[in-house]
């Protein structure tokens, strides 16, 4: 294995007395390697017009705006807080994402896609996303000792920004992951990957979630986040408080949740339009 260079050390050890997660680790040390091979040069060498040539570029080759914005979070970290130049981070600017409405399933759409997924280990995992509503790489990090039957939650370590948090274990969804134990036998990580001791990888449960998407018959594009999309706005339509599916979400603002009701077909339909409380003929008078 080669050595570390002193700067990727430097990096890494910032990263880690801060408390990120291993993720968000392997995510910032990713970018700014991709950022040093673009111009063949150490990334302390590079500057701020070095960068916004790295950004033009990475649009030009049709990266998505959230690819985009977290190599901008790499940038800015490695730029303010390894380097230590304080005033580069703020001139390094966040693209500006197009809000789009989230994707969501109904339920039978949610049951004809599960059913259609081939793999045991694969469905429960995706099963287990919409179930408590996890983002995938939450699912993947998944360990048995995290499922406590006793307290009926899920425990979700290491999650985006670092944090854990508890979810819902729901009879049904605790149901499935015996006959899955029962039937797989997983050890140490709920969901493992083809050595045991390795997790699944995301990109087994993105194609699985491809390949039921085509044999459901479903015209919409389904991620493992749309199973988050579905599970928060399914939610929403049945009474459940916004700020407890923020709770389970893992959201750390409001707003972020807040979108939910915008899609929320149910909300739109028991909300009650002030025409209703109009006496209003609708024919003119002759």
């Amino acid at each position: 294995m080669a050595e570390l260079s002193p700067l990727r050390r430097r990096m890494i050890e910032d990263m880690t007395v801060r408390n990120l997660s291993p993720a968000t680790q392997r995510s910032y040390l990713h970018a700014v390697a991709k950022f040093s091979r673009f111009f063949g040069r150490s990334p302390d060498r590079l500057g701020l017009e070095d960068v916004r040539a790295f950004q033009v570029h990475l649009v030009s080759t049709g990266i998505s705006w959230p690819s985009l914005n977290q190599t901008v979070c790499a940038l800015r970290f490695f730029y303010g807080v390894t380097l230590g130049h304080g005033e580069i981070p703020e001139r390094i600017p966040y693209a500006r994402e197009p809000r789009k409405l989230p994707v969501v399933l109904s339920a039978d759409e949610v049951v004809r896609f599960l059913e259609a997924v081939a793999s045991l280990k694969s469905r429960a995992a995706l099963t287990t996303a919409y179930a408590a509503g996890l983002r995938v790489s939450e699912v993947v990090a998944l360990r048995v000792g995290d499922v406590d039957s006793g307290r009926m939650v899920i425990r979700v370590e290491h999650g985006k920004g670092g944090k854990d948090r508890y979810v819902m274990l729901s009879a049904q969804l605790l149901g499935i992951l015996r006959t899955y134990w029962r039937l797989a036998r997983p050890e140490h990580w709920l969901f493992p990957g083809r050595e045991a001791s390795k997790p699944i990888d995301v990109q087994v449960l993105h194609a699985a979630c491809r390949s039921a998407r085509a044999a459901a018959g479903l015209d919409k594009r389904v991620t493992v986040h749309t199973l988050r999309h579905s599970f928060a706005t399914h939610l929403l339509e049945s009474g459940t408080d916004i700020r407890i599916i923020q709770v389970l979400l893992g959201h750390a603002n409001l707003s972020t949740t807040a979108r939910y009701t915008q899609v929320s077909n149910g909300l739109i339909r028991r909300t009650e339009s002030p025409l209703d409380r109009l006496a209003l003929e609708v024919v003119p008078p002759a």
